[in-house]
């Protein structure tokens, strides 16, 4: 589905109402698409690491990835 930008502005109910239904709507902001709605999906998938550390799980020389960022980041003085 497409819409404008002033469709969105003085309908978003019947937008969203469209979203929760399953549509992706398509807004349009002078003749060219610039955003899409789409329905919201929870991750199933939450680890609970850090994903930011993730390319430390093969290192064998850090044993504690958070203490050794802590270090890193400590002032030198």
């Amino acid at each position: 589905m497409k819409a404008t930008a002033k469709d969105l502005r003085f309908h978003s109910k019947e937008l969203i109402d469209s979203v929760r239904r399953g549509e992706e709507v398509v807004i349009t902001f002078r003749g060219k698409p610039c955003a899409k709605l789409v329905p919201y999906q929870k991750l199933k998938n939450k680890t609970e690491e850090n994903e930011v550390f993730g390319m430390w799980n093969d290192n064998d020389i850090v044993d504690n990835v958070n203490e050794y960022v802590r270090n890193l980041r400590k002032g030198r003085f």
